[in-house]
């Protein structure tokens, strides 16, 4: 299939970007990396009248050291330049250890870091990496720039806080306590597959090894980003033996999500999927926190 007609700009500067986006409004689409954007196009479930091309911006694209230790990436980063960065690898590893579990080399090669947080797929990794670890989102417009955290940033289904004439420009990924310890999982059909459940956790410890903070985020049981905030809760001052890791687990799968069912997966299997990796990221999350602090 073919889109329908549309006007197509390709933007040499973000100055210029925002331009036509303040020009246009509702009736514009980005094109970032396309992954995303052009099939849905191809099958006219988009049919924006004017498509903004953002690719020859490169100041979008980047990764350097942000100033509280974390790391910022600029929205138009490809995935496999996060993928392989060594900067990320030591400073965010929740997410180098997610990205190759983004669809297949291919994709990453094209798609970017911004777009896929921008796209906001519900049974996307990025936008759940971002709630897990916090990050906070740099918008800008002709009006001025605003930052937003990730957990107000996904509102709905494919739908997000930016405004019409606003970009996300950049990602800053903060940097984690001492004592913390990240994992990540997901269940698909084949590897590159949409994910039928993912999660991860990010677990601090404080100096007598009991539960400073925990967060637990799913992806593909909801409209966006589902964090399990009464079993996050749980945890808090708490000695994380596997009787807790389990209970919170139920909790988790039972009362933080109301997953869908669908021809892929029932919402009974997603509920179970949901409760074995929430044993499995808490776990593992438990334990490279105390690694860290030995």
């Amino acid at each position: 299939m073919k889109p329908p007609p549309f006007q197509y700009y390709a933007a040499n500067s973000l100055a210029e970007a925002l331009e036509l986006m303040a020009e246009h409004g509702d009736e514009a689409k980005v094109l970032a990396g396309g992954q995303s954007l052009i099939p849905t196009m191809n099958f006219r479930l988009a049919q924006p009248e004017v498509l903004v091309d953002l690719n020859n911006i490169t100041d979008l694209a980047y990764i350097r050291p942000a100033d509280d230790g974390g790391v910022a990436v600029g929205a138009m980063t490809r995935q496999r330049q996060v993928e392989r960065d060594a900067l990320v690898a030591e400073r965010v590893p929740l997410v180098h250890e997610t990205m190759p579990y983004i669809a297949h080399p291919q994709i990453r090669n094209r798609g970017t870091f911004g777009g896929s947080i921008a796209h906001a797929d519900p049974a996307a990794e990025l936008p759940a990496i971002a709630t897990a670890l916090e990050a906070r989102l740099l918008v800008r417009s002709q009006r001025g720039e605003r930052w937003l955290p990730a957990h107000e940033f996904f509102v709905d289904l494919f739908a997000t806080a930016l405004e019409p004439d606003e970009l996300l420009v950049e990602v800053v990924l903060p940097a984690l306590p001492e004592r913390t310890g990240c994992a990540f999982q997901e269940v698909a059909r084949r590897h590159g597959d949409y994910a039928l459940v993912g999660a991860a956790a990010v677990v601090t410890l404080d100096d007598k090894n009991l539960c400073q903070q925990a967060r637990l985020v799913y992806f593909s049981v909801g409209n966006g980003p589902v964090e399990a905030h009464q079993a996050a809760a749980a945890l808090r001052g708490q000695t994380l033996t596997a009787e807790a890791i389990e209970a919170v687990a139920d909790t988790a799968a039972s009362v933080d999500i109301d997953p869908p069912g669908d021809i892929h997966a029932s919402a009974k299997f997603r509920r179970h999927l949901a409760n074995v990796l929430a044993r499995r990221v808490l776990t593992e999350a438990h334990q490279r926190a105390q690694a860290s602090g030995d």
